[in-house]
């Protein structure tokens, strides 16, 4: 298999490229393979919106924790509970 054809149906190698992307800039050259791979890939296309996404959410919640404006309510603590219990008796 051709080196073009490696990099566009490598979706593993894409996926990591997105995911390090999210935190250090990547090489010249992984920057031309991801491209490559995202032109003709829809299912990493949205991948890469929902990691992001999910990163967007997880910083924002984490400052607001070091703020201590983020704080689970007593009933929602419980109902967690009762679920988690139920999963690990399954």
């Amino acid at each position: 298999m051709g080196m073009l054809k490696k990099i566009q149906y490598n979706c593993r190698q894409a996926t990591f490229l997105l995911e390090k992307k999210a935190f250090k800039p990547l090489s010249f050259y992984e920057t031309i393979e991801l491209r490559i791979h995202l032109a003709g890939c829809s299912v990493c296309r949205l991948y890469g919106k929902q990691s992001a996404m999910i990163n967007d959410m997880v910083q924002q919640l984490y400052k607001d924790s070091e703020k201590g404006t983020y704080k689970l309510n007593d009933s929602f603590k419980k109902e967690l509970q009762l679920r988690i219990e139920e999963e690990l008796n399954k």
